[in-house]
């Protein structure tokens, strides 16, 4: 028996903003989408690089923003170009946490989740 990843889970308040932010922060594009009653979900590439997708989830009444607790988890990306992309997020104002020390950062999205940008391991 073997396990494999398929996606990870963030629930958004605001699906097109979250898109957004998605494709110009990492260039995450809509691989495709499910609509039922009262809910959206919409599951982001990276384009090929790797079969993993984020799958974003619109919970049409929700209004409020979520409370993501003390839970210290996040997503994990490499950057082929961590210079550039260090300061596309910089621009972006998107930062809210460096470790100069370990030459990582981390970026918040719209609903507050973290996502590291790592440099690629060559």
């Amino acid at each position: 028996m073997s396990f494999k990843f398929a996606h990870n889970n963030f629930n958004v308040v605001d699906l097109e903003k979250s898109m957004k932010f998605y494709e110009e922060a990492l260039g995450f594009k809509e691989a495709h989408r499910l609509e039922g009653p009262g809910f959206t979900l919409v599951y982001l590439s990276d384009g090929g690089k790797t079969p993993h997708e984020l799958e974003l989830t619109w919970l049409h009444d929700r209004k409020e923003p979520y409370n993501l607790g003390e839970n210290e988890f996040h997503l994990a990306v490499y950057a082929d170009d961590f210079e550039a992309a260090h300061k596309k997020h910089k621009e972006m104002g998107c930062i809210c946490y460096e470790n100069e020390a370990m030459g990582i950062y981390f970026i918040s999205d719209p609903d507050n989740y973290w996502i590291e940008i790592l440099p690629e391991k060559k």
